[in-house]
């Protein structure tokens, strides 16, 4: 599947090393009222005195565009990167609020990034094709963890949170601690502040201790997934462990928007597989998508219990689309001794639509498009396995 027209367009106006960057050009793509929202948002002065959202933004593809690590990268690279940068604080419009006098942005890297997606996804048409997730995903986790290298050095356990952040690089390969500290140092140059020397060492010392546990280039290596899932769960402090697996089968968990296939993948690949599918159970007990859901998750769960009891390998099928409503399922099958693989599900954004349109119980685009505008891929170090496919 080739991009669409607009991301063609954006790819255009994203420079070379040390190019000029088209400001003008770039407020005339979808991006624009993203844009505009950054231009109205300013920030504490004490840390960004050169002014709005907007600017410092500015600054910072700047900074991105004239370094030396971007001039070396491939076109590909250069595109996560600029709009990594871009990106970056695209959070900050919704989230920044006056806290005593205070201008403060909590959570906006985490915000952004869901925010990234959605614009890449349905305005830019980056979904239902590995290249293109490719580039979608490696840009919304330099989002996502932009604001993390200057706090590693005071980090708990830092050691694994940099091993987990860079354990997403096994699924969005264009990801990794090298990139994310490339972007923070420029999200450093690009910002009026004092103390920026010390800034640039606190950067320094996660990208070192990256590179120190064999994550900073690409994710580190584990002896199997089992050991991987058991070192994030704090079963083990030692990485370079050789664990037993003693789990006793596997539970699937999917994971996508209405109509990208869930149930057309499970036939075809989990053939004699007990299936617990929310959809099905409010279709048995006359509960409809808008009604309280507590009794459907109810039986849901007590289905689940009994065949993990039972130590029956079965699959979990609903959207589970943000990694809160994932950990309550990975927590319940993981206490029974279960090994979880997450499968992630995703199609473009049209083909979405003309799908969930023909199902026998289609869901209204605008819960679709709201949907979107929440979805948290899940991550590896989640469960024991994650799959992104695309169907």
């Amino acid at each position: 599947m080739s991009a669409g027209i607009e991301f063609l367009q954006l790819c255009r106006l994203i420079p070379e090393g040390g190019g000029r960057i088209d400001w003008d050009a770039l407020a005339h793509t979808p991006l624009a009222p993203y844009l505009e929202a950054m231009a109205k948002t300013g920030q504490n002065p004490e840390y960004h005195a050169e002014g709005d959202v907007l600017t410092h933004t500015r600054m910072v593809c700047e900074a991105m565009v004239a370094s030396e690590q971007y001039a070396r990268c491939d076109e590909e690279g250069r595109q996560i990167l600029f709009l990594g940068a871009l990106l970056h604080d695209v959070g900050k419009p919704r989230t920044t609020k006056l806290v005593d006098g205070t201008l403060t942005s909590p959570y906006h890297s985490s915000v952004g990034a869901v925010l990234a997606r959605e614009i890449l996804w349905r305005d830019f048409s980056l979904s239902g094709d590995e290249r293109l997730r490719r580039i979608r995903e490696s840009v919304c986790m330099l989002v996502r963890y932009h604001s993390f290298p200057p706090y590693a050095i005071e980090a708990k356990n830092a050691e694994m949170r940099i091993l987990s952040i860079a354990a997403n690089g096994q699924l969005a390969c264009g990801f990794s601690m090298d990139r994310l500290c490339l972007i923070e140092r420029a999200d450093t140059e690009g910002k009026i502040c004092r103390d920026k020397a010390d800034s640039f060492d606190r950067i320094e010392y996660c990208r070192s201790l990256a590179e120190e546990l064999g994550c900073l280039t690409a994710p580190y290596t584990f002896s199997s997934d089992y050991t991987r899932r058991a070192y994030f769960r704090g079963q083990t402090a030692y990485r370079a462990d050789e664990l037993y697996d003693d789990t006793w089968g596997e539970v699937i968990l999917m994971s996508g928007l209405p109509g990208t296939g869930k149930d057309t993948w499970i036939s075809t690949n989990c053939k004699g597989y007990p299936v617990i599918s929310l959809d099905a159970i409010r279709a048995e007990i006359g509960v409809s998508p808008t009604e309280n859901q507590a009794p459907v998750i109810a039986l849901a769960h007590e289905r689940a219990r009994a065949l993990l009891r039972d130590r029956t390998p079965f699959v979990w099928n609903a959207t589970s689309i943000t990694k809160d409503l994932r950990s309550k399922q990975i927590s319940l099958f993981e206490k029974y001794g279960a090994a979880v693989r997450t499968v992630f599900l995703e199609t473009e954004w049209n083909e979405n639509l003309r799908r969930n349109k023909d199902r026998s119980a289609s869901v209204p685009e605008a819960v679709i498009s709201k949907m979107l505008s929440r979805l948290e891929l899940p991550e590896i170090h989640e469960c024991q396995r994650v799959d992104w496919l695309i169907v």
